[in-house]
């Protein structure tokens, strides 16, 4: 049951290219904002559909594909674990950011016929 906890999976497409950061000259970071959206009726029958925007990170090799191969629009699966972070913004406010840490990606978009 160990397998269970604290797993996200995700489908759904990049809002803007993929962010590089590179530390200590060897370690890497891929930050990305992540959309899922979802469809359903309201209590009218009428079709509604919600977004939700999801920060999403990835480290080292994983980082590398990421930033190579993936592009706004793009659609990935993602699965990872999500992780709070405390940190203080430039006001002195004391801020908590939601991040999901990747640990495998699947990318769906379809390979061109003539690539």
């Amino acid at each position: 049951m160990n397998a269970l906890r604290n797993r996200v999976l995700l489908i759904g497409r990049l809002g803007h290219d993929p962010e590089r950061i590179e530390f200590d000259g060897d370690k890497v970071k891929a930050s990305l904002r992540l959309a899922t959206n979802e469809v359903y009726r309201n209590a009218q029958g009428e079709k509604t559909e919600t977004t939700q925007w999801h920060n999403v990170i990835a480290w080292g090799q994983l980082a590398e594909i990421m930033t190579r191969y993936l592009s706004k629009g793009s659609e990935v699966a993602i699965e990872g674990r999500l992780v709070y972070r405390q940190y203080e913004d430039k006001n002195g406010h004391q801020r908590v950011a939601a991040e999901i840490v990747t640990q495998e990606m699947l990318m769906l978009d379809r390979v061109p016929q003539d690539a």
